[in-house]
This record gives C-alpha cells, sequence and structure tokens, in this order.
C-alpha cells in the first residue's frame, strides 16, 4: 500500500474567492472586465479560484444571461447570491450574502472588488481569512448614488483601509488619497488590455448605417460622471458629417439616459446602441475615427486602454487618470468645459492627417506597457507574500 504524501504549504495552490463584481463572464462594467481576466488566467495556471456573482439582469439585460445558470465558466466555480434587485440595493445585499458565504468557506485569500462590498470584509477577517480589497476608483464620489448607497460605500472605503490585509490601486490619485486619508500604503497594480481582435465594419454597418472613420464613439457605461452630457452638448455645436455614436448600458441610470435621449432630440447624426459586446464591440473599436472619454471621475479607464490598443486616435478630459493612461499620445480637453471639447472635436474632424498620427503612436505603447500577464503575477505574488507572513 503506497503511503500518501502530504503536500506542504507552499506545494498547494492558493484557494481564491473573489466578490463585489455583478457578475462573470460580462462586460458591465470595468469591475467585471478586471475579475473576469484575474480569475481565468489564475484558473488557467491551476489556482482554485471561485468568483460570487448577482444574481439578476443589471445592465445587459436578460438576453446576455448566457451563463446565469452555470457553475463553472473557464475553470472558475461560479456561485450565485441572494441579490436585491433594485437600485441602490443589488451591490449592498449581494455582498452582505457573499461576504457571509466566503467567511464560512476554506479560503486561503478573499479578493473584494471596490469600495462598497469592502463594507463586509470585516467578517471574513474576523474568521480568520487572507483579504485583500482593490479599490477601481472612489466610488462614494459618483452622482448615481443616493445618501444611503453612498454612505453605505464610504463605509466599505474605512473597513478596507482597516482591515485589509492589502490594498490594491489602479492610479497614482487613487494611492496618494489612500495614503494623505488613512495613512494607510497601498499597492499600485494597474489594470492590463488584451491585444485587439481587429474587424472590418459589417454588423455595425448592417444596424446602425456606420462605415470605416464615419464616426465617433463613446463607449462606457452610461453614467452622470462619464461626461456625456459635455460631449453631446459640444458635438452638436460641431460642424462635421461625422456621427457619434454612444454605445453602452445605463447602470442604475434610465432617467439619465432619458436626459441624454432628450438632449440629442432634433441630431439626426447622433445613434445610442444601448449595451455591446462580443464581435459588434470589436467592430466599434475597430472602425471609429476618434474615440472620446470625457470623464469627470474615473478609477483606471478600461475603454480608454481598449481603445488605444485598437489604435484609435482618442480625446480625453484632463483628469489625472486618463492623463496617466495616454501620456502624450492623445487629444486633451479640460474636463467639464464644453467649449474646449467643442473645439478639439473641430480640430480632429478637420484635421485628418493628424488624426492618422496619433492613431500609429498607440497599439505598441498601450499594449506593452499595460499587460494582463504582468497583473496576474503581481497579483500572486502579493496573495502569496500575505498568506506567508
Amino acid at each position: 500500500m503506497k503511503k500518501k504524501v502530504k503536500l506542504n504549504r507552499q506545494d498547494k495552490k492558493l484557494q481564491i474567492a473573489m466578490l463585489g463584481h455583478k457578475r462573470i463572464p460580462s462586460r458591465e462594467g470595468g469591475v467585471e472586465i478586471v475579475v473576469e481576466e484575474l480569475a481565468t488566467r489564475m484558473a488557467s495556471l491551476g489556482y482554485d479560484v471561485t468568483c460570487y456573482n448577482r444574481k439578476g439582469h443589471h445592465i445587459a439585460g436578460k438576453e446576455f444571461d448566457t451563463f446565469s445558470n452555470s457553475t463553472v465558466y473557464k475553470d472558475i466555480k461560479l456561485k450565485s447570491v441572494f441579490t436585491i434587485d433594485k437600485k441602490g440595493m443589488a451591490a449592498m445585499s449581494s455582498s452582505v450574502f457573499a461576504a457571509i458565504n466566503v467567511a464560512f468557506s476554506k479560503y486561503d485569500v478573499v479578493h473584494f472588488h471596490a469600495e462598497g462590498p469592502c463594507a463586509m470584509l470585516w467578517l471574513p477577517k474576523l474568521f480568520g481569512k487572507h483579504c485583500v480589497a482593490t479599490i477601481h476608483g472612489l466610488d462614494h464620489q459618483r452622482d448615481k448614488w443616493g445618501k444611503l448607497a453612498s454612505a453605505y460605500i464610504m463605509m466599505g472605503e474605512k473597513c478596507a483601509a482597516k482591515y485589509a490585509d492589502e490594498i490594491i490601486v489602479l492610479s497614482k490619485g487613487v494611492q496618494q488619497y489612500f495614503k494623505e486619508t488613512y495613512e494607510r500604503e497601498t499597492k499600485f497594480i494597474p489594470n492590463g488590455v488584451r491585444p485587439p481582435v481587429l474587424r472590418e465594419a459589417n454588423l455595425i454597418k448592417e444596424m446602425f448605417g456606420l462605415e470605416k472613420d464615419s464616426y465617433i464613439l463613446f463607449l462606457g457605461r452610461i453614467v452622470p460622471e462619464k461626461g456625456i452630457r459635455y460631449l453631446l452638448e459640444a458635438y452638436k455645436q460641431t460642424k462635421t458629417d461625422k456621427k457619434l455614436v454612444i454605445a453602452g448600458g445605463a447602470s442604475d441610470t434610465d432617467t439619465f439616459m432619458s436626459e441624454l435621449k432628450r438632449i440629442a432630440t432634433g441630431d439626426e447624426r447622433i445613434i445610442f446602441t444601448d449595451f455591446v459586446q462580443g464581435v459588434i464591440l470589436d467592430e466599434l473599436y475597430s472602425n471609429a475615427y476618434l474615440y472620446t472619454l470625457p470623464s469627470n471621475l474615473e478609477g483606471m479607464p478600461l475603454s480608454l486602454l481598449e481603445a488605444m490598443s485598437y489604435g484609435n486616435c482618442c480625446i480625453v478630459s484632463d483628469i489625472p487618470e486618463c492623463i496617466d493612461v495616454v501620456e502624450n499620445k492623445a487629444i486633451v480637453f479640460k474636463k467639464a468645459n464644453i467649449e474646449d471639447l467643442r473645439d478639439k472635436l473641430q480640430q480632429a474632424c478637420d484635421d485628418k492627417n493628424m488624426v492618422k498620427r496619433y492613431k500609429t503612436k498607440n497599439v505598441d505603447y498601450i499594449c506593452n506597457k499595460y499587460n494582463w500577464g504582468d497583473v496576474v503575477d503581481k497579483t500572486i505574488k502579493l496573495y502569496e507574500e500575505m498568506v506567508k507572513a
């Protein structure tokens, strides 16, 4: 009879839980993209990864519920947790029940994503779990939240600062914020970007009448802090036959979406596509004349990384989170300044050679600097050092 060999701690792959996202697989927001990239890559390396999904349809709608009843996705274990599917309550309720579950389960590392869910970080910590928090942005500053949700998010931020074994931040600005506000050291690990899948304008021509270089693209969540109001007002004053495509779904912000459509009324050049992913998303990135991100507030803008990886000329607001990504390889306007944004849009529409110069700068630069393999390696190293400590 063979004697069983007992593995030492260092011979075992870590058991990891992730929570705070809406669901994976999904492109409903930057948090979901980050969780999916980390989890799938860690699982492919042999780590035991479980992701706690919310129930409900969220931004994408039920037509995108391909994996809603699945328990495994690309070697990741999926668990759906009880969710109150109402504005401001979905994130709160799902993180409470996910935290209760992980507290009583056998995980080496519990990785919380976003500030709000961190309000429950103390519970698995109380039960001896090693806890990591990724702060994707200062969510309490977002316009869409009411007083109760904002208070809960702020509680999550404070809980992360006090109880998390390690905090990951995606921008130098947020790193400085935690140092000044809580005297808390954090680890700066920015997001990565996948190599682009370049496609011709087939589906988008059929669905929206879009040709190569015939439109300006905004792609992201439809929320007030993205600066879409300024974009619409600036674009309506721009003399161009290029269309403006607003691609994205509302995130607890149906009223805001209605407001944007009222602003766009009367300008037939403006197209709202609603939530997109897959081939349509690739086609939109691949064929845009310009990509614009006029945000007032960001964590680390994944859509901007993606747009640059496709070789797009980008127009962005001058907030640090955007400037840190684009450096000198994009057109920059003053945040919330409609006139400056209008002038930059007009200049880009009139000067095709300038746009072409920006396009040629971006692909190699962005894909080399922001690599998901490096992000995963740094995150796993952080896990293992934390568990050994």
